[in-house]
């Protein structure tokens, strides 16, 4: 198995612009996916995402910078992973969340880049892999459970 790139789908019961407004605010991602949250959600715009009780072996903190904010359509940033200095192209991985309307919802793509390109040894690509792919499906069951719940409200 290739250790590159992550791909998840998921199916969300809302807009394109609302499944956009949660992914890309610090204050829903704060509800879904992080402890806190505290970015500028434009390109260029930098921050971090904290982990606390939601961390599954330590709370962490995580810088990113965001690259693209299209509203509706498409939101990516670049996180350092573990923890510590500014993302770069060179030291980060990219993700990319990618929304097409389809009937009343939206069909939600993550991808998640760069792992092995961070010249980890192959057992820590592998465990940094299967890793954010059981955090992502954890955490993208969360995003649509919190969606249901402001459509509700």
């Amino acid at each position: 198995m290739e250790f590159g790139a992550l791909e998840k789908h998921i199916q969300i019961d809302a807009s394109a612009e609302a499944v956009y407004e949660v992914i890309s605010t610090p204050e829903h991602i704060a509800q879904w996916w992080t402890d806190e949250a505290d970015f500028e959600p434009t390109p260029g715009g930098s921050g971090v995402l904290v982990w606390g009780e939601r961390a599954t072996n330590r709370p962490f903190e995580v810088r990113i910078t965001v690259v693209e904010a299209v509203p509706g359509k498409r939101f990516s940033f670049r996180w350092l992973y573990p923890d510590g200095e500014t993302p770069t192209p060179s030291n980060s991985l990219l993700v990319t969340f990618e929304l097409t309307p389809d009937g009343g919802g939206t069909l939600l793509k993550v991808t998640e880049e760069g792992m092995r390109e961070q010249g980890w040894q192959a057992a820590v690509l592998e465990e940094h892999y299967r890793s954010h792919d059981a955090g992502w499906t954890r955490h993208l069951a969360d995003l649509a459970a919190y969606v249901a719940t402001l459509a509700t409200s």
